[in-house]
């Protein structure tokens, strides 16, 4: 070969050309959702093209037509808008390209860089027991790499293999891992045309990101065994017809549990589509949260999408596995949403609080949950931890209560204090904070309490709950009339609750 001799050792991308344009390309296989590490590597894929001005690219790698559904190839185009990731051209399906691999493995054929193997199944198992007794590496063995096909039973089906190096070794400077070398010896002859014609995943890939003009290939580090069994495949059809110019590659590092195991569902390898519908974060904290797993710049937490793509590049990227971590991204959450924008929550949060509350009407309270917002968004840290804080404005009386709260409300004098409550607020001329705040601060002077001791029976008595947005806010956003009015029925419930008490 050209590049990549026998007996010798070549780098991988240290000498490959410069390209104008950086391509990248996010290839994800339909076989499930777009889960969590999938959904990081296209963010960096996505960032690295737009910092540098190039294409980024979507390849739906679905030759696994058992697995590979039109569910979860929705899923992941849903996942991708729901983060922010838009792509330069149509998305390209491998499935519909098998014609084209094909056509490469024949000219690799042709050019006597592949071979036909008529080893049947029950030969390769033998081979493989042989292997496993004398404790060797499982490899094929290249017992058809130097024979003539004429010597195979005619029409006897065969496979087509890769002539792969066997002498000296590979090199990738890993723009993430670094220098990485391999010895060919260690990568058999694979196959890349199946005996029913159909292409290889190794051919596959190499020929999509060649006709993709892909430049750059960002992806997880599992991948990086992949990368010195597809070279060889760009260093021969570099050799037959020129212009398969190696790939730049950089290998970022899996994604482990905040206690340093392997990723799994009970440390946040879900889809993305759970992030968004079953936690209720927002796709810019997690996209946010992502860049930081793996990357940093200096101290700084937060990015715009803007400074995002001005700061991306690979060389902050580190090597070492990133530990994800629940309670940091609920937090990161928390901060994103009392920055976003009052109407967008509000939409967020219709259809949560309308599973909640049937009374709610998203049409017509949705204006009282705009104004309700700043109050809302600064207790909580998700849309569920939202809509729950926004139940108290749309709940019918006689007002439902949490243990919390009516245990507030048993408090000895409960009911004389809130009765006086509604008699000093109902005096107020104006229903504002300050005078609200004001009038019950007096009273509490009065009475020698601290104003808590009338804050907890009150909101208990507003909103059915112990914790809700600061009190004063609660009476604006209830108004007058329905303030009022729960007030009331809440002393009249402890008064009750009291009486019960002493009869018993």
């Amino acid at each position: 070969m050209a590049s990549g001799q026998a007996d010798g050792t070549d780098s991988g991308n240290a000498a490959a050309p410069a390209k104008e344009t950086v391509v990248t390309r996010f290839a994800p296989s339909p076989t499930g959702f777009l889960h969590i590490g999938g959904a990081r590597t296209a963010l960096f894929n996505w960032l690295f093209a737009r910092h540098h001005g190039g294409k980024a690219l979507l390849r739906i790698e679905d030759t696994d037509k058992a697995r590979s559904t039109t569910e979860a190839i929705d899923a992941i185009l849903d996942g991708l808008d729901w983060l922010g990731l838009d792509y330069d051209e149509a998305p390209v399906f491998q499935s519909e390209r098998a014609a084209r691999h094909a056509e490469v493995a024949n000219r690799l054929l042709d050019a006597g860089h592949a071979y036909r193997c008529y080893a049947t199944s029950e030969e390769l198992e033998q081979m493989r027991a042989e292997q496993r007794a004398a404790k060797k590496p499982l490899r094929y063995d290249g017992r058809w790499r130097d024979r003539d096909p004429s010597e195979a039973p005619e029409g006897a089906p065969f496979v087509v293999r890769l002539k792969t190096p066997t002498g000296g070794s590979m090199v990738i400077e890993d723009k993430v891992q670094g220098r990485v070398e391999v010895k060919n010896a260690e990568i058999d002859d694979y196959i890349l045309l199946r005996s029913d014609g159909s292409p290889t995943y190794m051919l596959a890939v190499v020929v999509d990101d060649h006709d993709m003009g892909v430049t750059h290939v960002i992806r997880g580090d599992d991948h990086l065994n992949n990368a010195f069994r597809q070279l060889p495949i760009y260093r021969a059809m570099q050799e037959i017809e020129g212009g398969w110019d190696d790939p730049v590659y950089a290998h970022i590092p899996l994604i482990h549990g905040a206690d340093g195991a392997k990723l799994s569902k009970r440390h946040g390898a879900m889809g993305v589509d759970a992030y968004r519908d079953e936690l209720g974060l927002l796709p810019e904290a997690v996209a946010n949260y992502l860049l930081r797993l793996g990357w940093g710049h200096g101290d700084q937490e937060n990015f715009t999408r803007e400074e995002a793509i001005a700061l991306f590049d690979l060389p902050a990227v580190g090597k070492s596995p990133s530990r994800f971590d629940f309670k940091k991204l609920a937090n990161m959450n928390g901060q994103y949403m009392r920055e976003a924008d009052d109407a967008r929550l509000a939409d967020l949060a219709a259809p949560r609080i309308a599973a909640l509350e049937p009374s709610f009407d998203p049409a017509s309270h949705r204006g009282l949950l705009i104004e309700a917002m700043p109050a809302l968004k600064a207790r909580a840290k998700n849309l569920d931890e939202l809509a729950a804080g926004a139940l108290f404005l749309f709940r019918q009386r006689p007002l439902p209560m949490d243990e919390k709260a009516g245990a507030l409300l048993q408090g000895e004098g409960a009911g004389e204090l809130l009765s006086d409550v509604a008699e000093r607020l109902d005096a107020c001329s104006e229903w504002a904070i300050e005078p609200l705040e004001a009038e019950l601060k007096s009273m509490a002077e009065e009475r020698e309490l601290g104003l808590g001791k009338i804050a907890q029976p009150l909101r208990a008595a507003l909103t059915g709950q112990s914790t809700s947005p600061g009190i004063f806010d609660v009476l604006v956003l209830l108004g007058r009339a329905e303030s009022l009015a729960r007030i009331r029925e809440g002393a009249a419930r402890a008064a009750l609750d009291e009486s019960a008490a002493a009869g018993n």
